[in-house]
């Protein structure tokens, strides 16, 4: 394994000198994680403005897939830079990061919905399992084999990277098969029924199931090498944009809910959406078109200067905390309409308190003299990015 992992090539050592982040890349983190919050209230009428409502795939390929870029940025560098000991060490203390934060939202979220619903005398739903289940409800749940619907992803992400080592070795010794293994486990996981792991609350498998979603991380990682080999950008062929737009288009005419909007239904096909647990090849394909799309767009460079942006990136910066803090309010949000209805003053007090809410803790964040330095940028660059990131 050592030898696996240690210092190699000169084409490697691209990843390890990549010490800057990819402002683009946070950018689009941190729309994800505005639409993970939006999409966890169910009801929520900004449901109508995230990223499914015009495609084919949602925020959730989008975290995957740019949590495998990270990983390849940040793990890959560790390995090349550190060696084999070291970039291990680095997985074990991460993926213990993630399984405590993991953790302290089940039990945060077991505790809060036993409280509201005993006070508002209604009947826990989904988690009812869990909090009566006595200790061996607990027990599934602090050993991942039981999950929410609102905590199903970091689990994925503690699996993926637990495998990221494999994965870089792969990259770095045999790129080509390493992606056609990933790429077959995700086609037998599409066609033979039953791959996946069990989810002990409902007795199905995980919602995101782990031989499907493997993909589109490895893809992230093969991202983040190519991006790193050439020097943080990707080849922009305009045939490939064109098809890309053609994709994007044709997808938002599919996805676009007509019907809700007053419209005329434009959708080209009559179809059921994509199946999301299997990664089907239609949410791939359109995850993949959205990501080249934007990270070979130059001139969203500029953009970075636009305060919003800069908002948004910053929520991206700080992915972690301010997921775990979204599911959090996601959950109070929900249980807010439940009690309260979804009303619009209801509507208003959940998003503003939300949004606001992400946004303060990724602006306390970046200014925390504790956090890595590279980790934060200067006072004027946060109110005015740097356009050559």
């Amino acid at each position: 394994m050592e030898r696996l992992l240690s210092p190699g090539s000169a084409h490697w050592s691209s990843v390890a000198k990549a010490s800057t982040r990819e402002r683009r890349v946070d950018v689009l983190r941190g729309i994800a994680l505005l639409c993970i919050f939006v999409d966890h209230v169910p009801g929520n009428w900004l449901n109508w403005l995230t990223l499914r409502n015009f495609g084919l795939s949602d925020a959730a390929e989008l975290f995957v897939m740019l949590s495998g870029f990270a990983s390849m940025v940040a793990f890959g560098r560790s390995f090349q830079r550190d060696g084999a000991r070291a970039g291990l060490r680095r997985i074990v203390l991460r993926c213990l990061h993630l399984y405590v934060f993991q953790i302290g939202m089940l039990l945060a979220t077991l505790l809060t919905v036993w409280l509201w619903t005993g006070y508002y005398h209604l009947t826990p739903l989904h988690l009812a399992p869990m909090i009566y289940g006595g200790v061996a409800g607990i027990r599934r749940g602090l050993t991942l084999q039981a999950q929410p619907s609102n905590l199903n992803i970091l689990p994925l992400y503690i699996l993926l990277l637990a495998a990221f080592p494999a994965i870089y070795a792969g990259f770095r010794f045999r790129p080509r098969l390493t992606l056609a293994v990933s790429a077959g486990v995700w086609l037998a996981a599409n066609l033979v029924p039953g791959m996946n792991l069990t989810n002990a609350l409902d007795g199905n498998g995980w919602f995101f199931n782990p031989f499907a979603w493997q993909f589109v991380f490895v893809l992230g990682a093969m991202l983040a090498k190519v991006m790193a080999h050439r020097e943080g950008t990707l080849p922009r062929l305009p045939w490939l944009v064109l098809l890309c737009w053609v994709l994007l288009g044709l997808a938002f005419l599919q996805a676009f809910p007509w019907e809700q909007w007053g419209l005329p239904n434009l959708a080209p096909l009559a179809m059921d959406p994509p199946d999301k647990t299997n990664l089907s090849p239609l949410r791939l394909v359109h995850a993949l078109a959205l990501v080249y799309v934007v990270l070979t767009w130059q001139g969203l460079r500029s953009l970075l200067r636009m305060a919003p942006l800069a908002w948004i990136e910053c929520l991206g910066r700080h992915s972690l905390e301010v997921f775990s803090l979204a599911t959090m309010l996601a959950l109070f949000g929900r249980l807010a309409f439940r009690s309260y209805g979804d009303e619009w003053s209801t509507q208003l007090l959940v998003n503003l308190v939300g949004l606001a809410a992400m946004l303060a803790l990724a602006r306390a964040l970046e200014r925390d003299p504790a956090r890595p330095a590279t980790a934060r940028l200067p006072a004027r660059a946060r109110l005015r990015p740097r356009v050559n990131g």
